[in-house]
């Protein structure tokens, strides 16, 4: 008489226990439906066009202070991406707005995460185009570096009149970077930031010829230089030709 009595509350208790499990399941399945539509693409396409708008189409003030280039040069760059690296227009994401992404984490440092949240874009649409573009950006160095031209007689401006037969100047800089705790020893600079020990080679019209990143900050410039000069593919000077070191400040 009491085992009965046992099994049948034991059945009344599992009873209701599925019973709150299917509703828990149903509440939370409708709860789902709920969210997933609210992250329809078909409302967060307009804010995602007005951001571009704001960034490219506006003003070359607002351009130049989150890309860190003007709405021309912008345009420029998107151009040549397209055509010679082949980019293309994804089904919601077009190629500006692929390069807008990947200036904007170079110009501020900035995360992901932070990047999706400005364009209403997840972390992984972020990381997939930056990666994309950085390729396309790598495989135009032959266009985007030039080559330089020897400063000779006829030439009259102040700094470099005076080195007849240069190319151009070379210098050191520090770029900030963010590296494991470990590490932070080797990228400490000497004015005691974490960053990368960059060489950078211009033209005398201040366009870039040669880039050589990644030296730890603690590395001397002395060190760095002996790298550049010492690759298969690194800096190369024709012979009979001086490069002297010319600070561009």
């Amino acid at each position: 008489m009491i085992e009965d009595i046992i099994r049948d509350h034991q059945q009344n208790y599992l009873t209701i226990l599925n019973m709150v499990s299917s509703l828990l399941y149903n509440s939370n399945k409708a709860r789902d439906e709920e969210t997933r539509g609210s992250y329809s693409m078909s409302e967060k396409i307009p804010a995602q066009v007005s951001h571009m708008n704001r960034l490219t189409g506006v003003t070359d003030v607002d351009c130049i202070n989150n890309l860190r280039m003007d709405r021309n040069a912008f345009g420029r760059l998107c151009r040549i991406l397209r055509d010679r690296c082949g980019l293309v227009d994804q089904r919601y994401v077009r190629v500006e707005e692929q390069v807008a992404m990947f200036l904007s984490t170079l110009a501020h440092h900035t995360k992901n995460r932070v990047v999706g949240f400005q364009f209403l874009r997840s972390k992984h649409t972020v990381s997939r185009y930056i990666h994309e573009v950085m390729r396309g950006v790598i495989h135009l160095h032959r266009t985007l570096f030039v080559q330089p031209s020897l400063v000779d007689d006829s030439c009259d401006n102040p700094r470099w009149k005076w080195f007849k037969g240069c190319l151009g100047a070379l210098d050191g800089t520090y770029i900030n970077v963010r590296v494991s705790t470990t590490d932070a020893p080797r990228y400490r600079s000497r004015k005691g930031e974490i960053a990368t020990n960059t060489l950078a080679v211009c033209d005398r019209f201040i366009r870039f010829v040669y880039i050589l990143s990644g030296w730890e900050g603690s590395v001397a410039d002395s060190r760095v230089l002996r790298d550049a000069v010492t690759q298969p593919n690194g800096l190369k000077v024709p012979k009979g030709i001086n490069f002297d070191w010319h600070r561009l400040d």
